[in-house]
């Protein structure tokens, strides 16, 4: 069986990716690129040299802080640019930094919302890390690989195992029909095969791990993949070990796995992943999950939205749905005791929040995930799926001084909603509209009873569901450009301590 799958994807496989793939921005302001990193990572050669590729790439500018990340929030706060990459060593990148990130980030301006596209890059080593910092093409997710149910309708072609059901393993072929077939027993042997020899351009998986390994079957026995001194490797039921040889350029989305974006040591998983099996972008959990929303909402945006977003887009889209559902639904929220270790201590249910037959616990789960799941890579490299049909359409203008977002439902399509069928509460995300800078003194002239937020980057709209009669959605309003701040500090600036 494995031959014949082999022989199949070897067929199938796509020519190269254009070079080129949308550009949500477009002007540069909007293409600001702040690249923040510690005096101590500053000062090594080999770990600057990782910070003056991305300052080379995106034409960016140094913040370099002495102690304490909130050091550099000054700066930010003032430059308040588009994309802010954190450099860091992978003794620097702990459970802890990664909350800090998600907590610095929020803070650019007054909103509860995130400011601006941020990722952590860092790697094994700085060798490692300047590989991910160097890649400049862009990539168009053609190809799929996942150990858990993903929705292939929305995907060019791909295949899954079936973490809950033995033997069921799910696949298109480029251009064909979605089949499922009977899968090996044991998973093991057939997806390290397919991670060398399908070379797939984007990883999805869930189910048990650690920062050690990903453990493959969740209902059933299985196998599972190591790592090792930077390496992975498969190691399957009967103990039988496969290398891993997977070098392509591709992105990875743990959505449900625990601990998989936790950093602990030179031997973690994610590092690994980095190092030795092509990840130049992956999210991951930093603490065992619980709620989901946080990592299982990134399919909602990035796989079953194809073409529209890049996966930086993509997971600050579900960042500013989360943070939307507690402003909307909850009151009592406290920045201060919203940590992993006890998260909301005196929330409560307001009456918008009852009416969605919410509980206080789904508040405490959404500011459990707020600041546990970790962006690694480059925030400004686009990685995107190939442009396949959606449920709506989205529609951005503008014409003197006022903006106008259209959604209206595709022909035939029977929901706002995507498929949203595999994960942790998953379904209903609002829709999501980046803007390409940033605005002020901003006024609603239509659509506010549809409930909008519109922040100063964004525009977040509530998903309205069934489009059983429902025409077309529109928010229009009135806005100032926020004007261009002084030039970027040089390179010898420092934030200030």
């Amino acid at each position: 069986m494995l031959c014949t799958l082999l022989a199949t994807w070897q067929a199938s496989a796509p020519a190269s990716a254009p070079a080129a793939a949308k550009d949500a921005a477009n002007d540069g302001h909007s293409k600001r690129y702040a690249v923040v990193i510690s005096s101590a990572t500053w000062e090594d050669a080999d770990w600057r040299a990782v910070a003056e590729a991305l300052l080379k790439k995106h034409q960016g500018w140094p913040v370099i802080y002495e102690e304490s990340l909130a050091d550099a929030l000054p700066e930010l706060a003032r430059e308040h640019p588009r994309y802010t990459c954190f450099v860091a060593r992978p003794e620097e990148t702990s459970r802890s930094f990664v909350a800090d990130v998600h907590r610095l980030t929020r803070r650019y301006d007054r909103d509860p919302y995130t400011d601006t596209f941020w990722g952590i890059l860092t790697g094994r080593d700085a060798a490692n890390a300047l590989v991910i910092a160097t890649t400049a093409s862009p990539l168009v997710v053609r190809r799929v690989l996942s150990g858990t149910e993903v929705a292939l309708q929305m995907c060019r072609e791909g295949f899954w195992f079936d973490e809950l059901e033995q033997n069921k393993l799910v696949r298109r072929e480029a251009g064909g029909e979605i089949q499922v077939q009977r899968g090996p027993d044991d998973t093991t042997e057939a997806f390290v095969q397919a991670l060398n020899e399908y070379q797939p351009d984007l990883l999805v998986t869930s189910g048990h791990a650690t920062e050690r390994d990903w453990q493959m079957g969740y209902r059933y026995r299985n196998g599972s993949l190591r790592s090792q001194d930077g390496q992975m490797r498969g190691v399957d039921t009967r103990g039988r070990t496969f290398a891993v040889n997977s070098p392509n350029p591709k992105i990875y989305l743990p959505v449900g796995n625990c601990l998989m974006g936790h950093i602990d040591g030179l031997d973690a998983m994610a590092l690994a992943w980095m190092n030795d099996v092509g990840v130049r972008q992956m999210i991951g959990y930093t603490v065992p999950t619980w709620y989901g929303y946080a990592g299982w909402g990134c399919l909602d945006y990035f796989v079953e939205q194809p073409g529209r977003y890049t996966l930086a887009e993509a997971f600050l889209a579900n960042q500013h749905a989360l943070v939307d559902r507690l402003q909307r639904f909850f009151s009592g929220l406290d920045e201060a005791g919203a940590g992993p270790a006890e998260p909301g201590r005196g929330l409560q249910v307001t009456a918008a929040g009852k009416s969605q037959g919410l509980e206080v616990t789904d508040g405490r789960g959404l500011l459990f995930d707020r600041d546990v799941v970790a962006f690694y890579g480059d925030p400004a490299w686009e990685a995107r799926m190939a442009e396949q049909p959606l449920a709506y359409e989205q529609t951005w203008t503008q014409s003197d001084g006022e903006y106008t977002l259209s959604v209206r439902p595709v022909r035939g399509a029977a929901s706002f909603r995507p498929i949203n069928r595999n994960g942790s509460q998953r379904g209903g995300r609002p829709i999501v509209q980046f803007f390409p800078r940033r605005f002020e003194e901003i006024q609603i002239v239509q659509g506010a009873e549809l409930a909008p937020v519109v922040a100063d980057d964004f525009l977040l709209l509530p998903n309205p569901g069934e489009t059983a009669g429902a025409g077309e959605l529109v928010v229009r309003f009135t806005a100032r450009e926020v004007r261009r701040p002084a030039a970027p500090p040089t390179e010898a600036n420092r934030a200030a301590p």
